[in-house]
């Protein structure tokens, strides 16, 4: 397929995928439930941290989440007493459980009152038109405090290797302006140009069969191929073509 080919099916598939009923089954749904800048992007970070898996037990677990911090995530993060934190120990998503989720609340708490929220810490770091130093850098500031050797799994680091898949999730849910709806685009200091695709085992199929990835890892490496290639069709808008890729993937088995 020619590029101006693969452009155009794949605008036609984001079309198709990008719009209000992808929420409905989708863990974006989560933080659509709320109103608040705050509350939208900590429900989506715990969201997105906990987005592996099946989809409907992602959905159902972030609900429990929200439950616990009173459906008002920003409020209890910041005000939180420390003794507040026992009624998360029971919760657990595959390997994160309890131990886990406080830390990230008290980590939540350090960011907002220390580094001027998520969306600072995040826009600081932000080098050679990418996002990826930015999610290297939040992982520092993340594990500034003590914590469990075993939590830092839970936030991938770029630099590392990783394709950081729910981290650039994320960071499409915040900062991608999307006239359809889905996306918030509530995160103004991060230009939709520097994010990366959501990598995975789908997208990462799918973009191999339309030649868009030849590396057979789904790792950093196989990201700044596809985030290059993305770019070439769209380089202001480069992840709107995750919709197409996770459509014809997940949606249309192709």
């Amino acid at each position: 397929m020619k590029k101006a080919e693969l452009k155009e099916f794949l605008d036609v598939k984001v079309i198709e995928y990008n719009n209000p009923k992808f929420i409905e089954s989708d863990p974006i749904l989560i933080p659509h439930r709320f109103q608040l800048k705050e509350d939208i992007e900590i429900s989506g970070f715990l969201t997105a941290t906990i987005a592996w898996g099946n989809r409907k037990m992602i959905i159902n677990n972030a609900n429990k989440m929200m439950e616990l911090l009173d459906n008002s995530p920003h409020d209890f993060i910041i005000n939180h007493k420390p003794s507040e934190l026992k009624s998360l120990e029971n919760f657990v998503h595959r390997t994160f459980n309890g131990n886990d989720f406080a830390y990230f609340i008290q980590a939540l708490q350090h960011i907002y009152k220390n580094h001027g929220g998520l969306e600072a810490v995040f826009s600081q770091h932000i080098e050679n038109n990418s996002t990826q130093n930015a999610i290297h850098n939040l992982k520092k500031v993340f594990f500034e405090l003590d914590h469990l050797p075993r939590t830092q799994k839970h936030i991938s680091d770029p630099l590392k290797g990783s394709a950081a898949k729910r981290i650039n999730m994320f960071l499409r849910w915040m900062a991608r302006k999307d006239t359809a709806g889905v996306d918030f685009g509530i995160w103004e200091t991060i230009a939709p140009s520097t994010l990366s695709c959501p990598l995975d085992v789908h997208s990462g199929n799918v973009a191999r069969k339309l030649g868009l990835l030849t590396r057979k890892q789904n790792d950093a490496k196989a990201l700044a191929e596809l985030d290059y290639n993305l770019r070439e069709l769209d380089p202001n808008d480069p992840v709107k073509y995750d919709f197409a890729l996770f459509g014809l993937g997940v949606f249309e088995k192709f």
